[in-house]
């Protein structure tokens, strides 16, 4: 990589750089944008990719993965060994991709983005020692989410093809899942769609439990709050030991008639 970039978006550059660069490459201190990118191209990449080493500040890292589609897609990149991600850079560095060959300065304004490289052999050796330094003195940074492909094969074996399915229609119908106004969170996803499919409470929680999405108390609460709001109803299933279990129902005429692909949308509007 030895020319200079220049694009309307980060996706294009950042393609490009996968598509090029050597078997590394270090990532020092992106923008949220540059993370969410790099996940997104990484995750759809149709090729071998480079092992790619991120180094950035722990607050923006974390503000970045409190989306569950960006964390468990990057989640998916850890387990295969392609992403790495450490924290140890007060986000007043650069942004720079670092390899043995080359530097590039990514470079953002209001309609393009550049990536200004230099194969300066002396500069690039320097650059490359100075970073490959931080990163190995950065801590590493520990995601919570689980990846993207434990939460379909486990929903599918431990619930149900239909609820996979579910989840993955609303899933990709949102730019987001944050459940801060710019999207529904993981755990109201997984009620919604145990809701449209009639499963047990106890069984979507335990579920989320076990494969580390969220505590059973943290699913009952968001329960409890779409019931308050009517997006949820629950009826009690009768057990032979115990109290009885309830089982998941849309509460609403209008997410009862949605598709898949339109629940997120409508349970949105309900909420706001």
């Amino acid at each position: 990589m030895h020319s200079n970039l220049l694009s309307e978006g980060l996706e294009d550059i950042l393609s490009t750089v996968l598509s090029e660069s050597d078997d590394e490459l270090l990532v020092i201190n992106p923008t949220p944008d540059a993370i969410e990118a790099l996940v997104s191209i990484a995750t759809t990449f149709d090729g071998d990719l480079p092992r790619v080493r991120v180094v950035a500040d722990e607050s923006l890292l974390k503000d970045v993965v409190d989306d569950f589609i960006v964390a468990s897609n990057a989640a998916d990149l850890v387990d295969a060994g392609v992403l790495s991600l450490k924290t140890g850079i007060d986000g007043e560095e650069n942004s720079l991709i670092v390899t043995e060959s080359s530097v590039l300065a990514l470079v953002t304004t209001d309609e393009h983005v550049a990536a200004l490289a230099t194969d300066d052999e002396e500069f690039v050796d320097s650059a490359y020692e100075t970073y490959a330094a931080i990163w190995e003195n950065a801590s590493a940074f520990k995601l919570r989410t689980p990846s993207i492909s434990v939460v379909r094969e486990s929903l599918a074996s431990d619930i149900s093809e239909e609820i996979r399915a579910d989840f993955d229609t609303v899933l990709s119908s949102l730019q987001t899942a944050r459940g801060d106004g710019q999207g529904l969170d993981e755990v109201t996803i997984s009620l919604l769609v145990a809701a449209k499919n009639d499963i047990l409470l106890y069984d979507i929680s335990k579920w989320g439990e076990d494969i580390g999405i969220a505590s059973k108390a943290t699913f009952s609460r968001t329960k409890t709050k779409l019931e308050d709001m009517g997006l949820i109803d629950t009826e009690k299933v009768p057990i032979d030991v115990g109290r009885p279990r309830l089982r998941l129902k849309l509460g609403d005429d209008r997410l009862r008639q949605a598709d898949a692909d339109q629940l997120a949308g409508v349970a949105q509007s309900l909420l706001t």
